[in-house]
C-alpha cells in the first residue's frame, strides 16, 4: 500500500486528538477555576493549579500525540493536503460539546459541518488541487516566512490602534499565520530528522523557526481569546490557518500549481465552503454555550 494512503487518516487522527485535548483542558480549566476562585487570583494562579490537575495533563499528552500524528501526516504528504483537513477538529469538537451539555446539535451546526466536509471533498477530488508530494524550495520557504513575519507585525500594530473587538480578530489572524508557518517548519524538521539525522536537524534553522512560530502563535491565540469575541477569534484563526497553509504549501514547494479554469473554480468553491462552515460552527449556539463558561486560559480547538 502506498504511503500516500496514510496521509488522510493521519491528518484526521491529528484533528481528533487536538479536539479531544481541548475538551480535556477546557473541562479541567472549568473545574479548577471554579474550585480555586476564592484562593487563586488571575490566570497565573489558575495555570499553577492546572499543571497539577490530571485531566489537564492528560489533555497535554493527547495534544502531544496530535502533534506527532500531524508531523507524520506532513512527513508522508504535503502541507497543502494536510493542513486543510485539520479544520475537521471543529467537527469532532461539536459532538463532544453536545454530549457534555446534553444538547443535540442544531440544524445550523449540521449544515456548517456538511459545508466543511463538502469543501474538503472538493479540494481532495479536484485533480492536482492538493498534491501529496513536492520538494521544498528553501528560498521560497524563507520568503514565505519573512512575508508571514511582516504580516504578523502589521496585523499586531494595526490591532493596537482599533477597538478591542476588531483587534481580537486581527490578532487571531496573526496567530493563524504563525500556525500555518509552523506546519511548513514541522514538515521540514520531520524530513531533516528522518532523512539526515539528529545532528543535521540540530544545525538547521527550521527547527528553531518551528519553536518560535508555534510559541508566538500560542501567545497571540490566547491574547485574541482574552481581548474580544471568542467565536470571531476562533473562526478567524481557523479560516486563516488552512488558507495560508495551502497557499504556502503550493508556492513554497516544487508543485504544479493548477492553472485551468475547472481546477481553480474547484479550489475557490472548496475554500468558500470550508470558511463558511468554520464561521458557522464557531458562531453556533453550541459553541456559545461551551465557551460562555470557560475561564480565561481555556482553549478552543484551533487548527495547528
Amino acid at each position: 500500500m502506498s504511503t500516500a494512503a496514510f496521509v488522510l487518516p493521519l491528518a484526521l487522527l491529528a484533528a481528533f486528538l487536538f479536539a479531544l485535548a481541548a475538551f480535556f483542558q477546557q473541562r479541567a480549566a472549568r473545574t479548577v477555576g471554579r474550585r480555586g476562585r476564592s484562593i487563586v487570583g488571575g490566570a497565573a494562579g489558575l495555570m499553577a493549579r492546572l499543571v497539577r490537575d490530571r485531566t489537564w495533563l492528560t489533555g497535554w499528552l493527547v495534544n502531544l500525540a496530535g502533534f506527532a500524528s500531524q508531523a507524520a501526516a506532513l512527513r508522508l504528504g504535503s502541507v497543502a493536503a494536510v493542513q486543510p483537513v485539520l479544520v475537521t477538529q471543529l467537527l469532532f469538537a461539536l459532538p463532544m460539546t453536545s454530549l457534555e451539555r446534553h444538547r443535540w446539535p442544531r440544524p445550523r451546526d449540521w449544515a456548517s459541518a456538511a459545508a466543511i466536509c463538502g469543501g474538503l471533498a472538493v479540494l481532495l477530488l479536484v485533480d492536482g488541487a492538493a498534491p501529496l508530494s513536492g520538494q521544498a524550495n528553501r528560498g521560497r520557504v524563507l520568503l514565505a516566512a519573512l512575508s508571514a513575519v511582516g504580516g504578523v507585525v502589521v496585523l499586531v500594530l494595526v490591532a493596537t490602534r482599533v477597538r478591542r473587538q476588531v483587534a481580537s480578530v486581527l490578532v487571531a489572524a496573526a496567530a493563524g499565520l504563525c500556525f500555518s508557518m509552523s506546519a511548513v517548519f514541522m514538515k521540514l524538521t520531520a524530513d531533516d530528522l528522518v532523512d539526515r539525522g539528529v545532528g543535521h536537524t540540530a544545525r538547521d534553522w527550521v527547527g528553531y523557526a518551528l519553536a518560535v512560530s508555534t510559541l508566538l502563535g500560542l501567545v497571540l491565540e490566547q491574547s485574541a481569546f482574552a481581548t474580544g469575541s471568542l467565536p470571531w477569534s476562533v473562526a478567524t484563526m481557523n479560516a486563516v490557518n488552512p488558507v495560508a497553509s495551502y497557499a504556502v504549501g503550493m508556492l513554497a514547494f516544487d508543485m504544479a500549481v493548477p492553472a485551468d479554469a475547472g481546477s481553480l473554480a474547484g479550489i475557490a468553491v472548496a475554500g468558500l465552503l470550508v470558511v463558511a462552515g468554520v464561521f458557522g460552527l464557531a458562531h453556533s449556539p453550541s459553541a456559545a454555550l461551551w465557551s460562555a463558561s470557560q475561564p480565561p486560559v481555556a482553549q478552543e480547538p484551533a487548527v495547528r
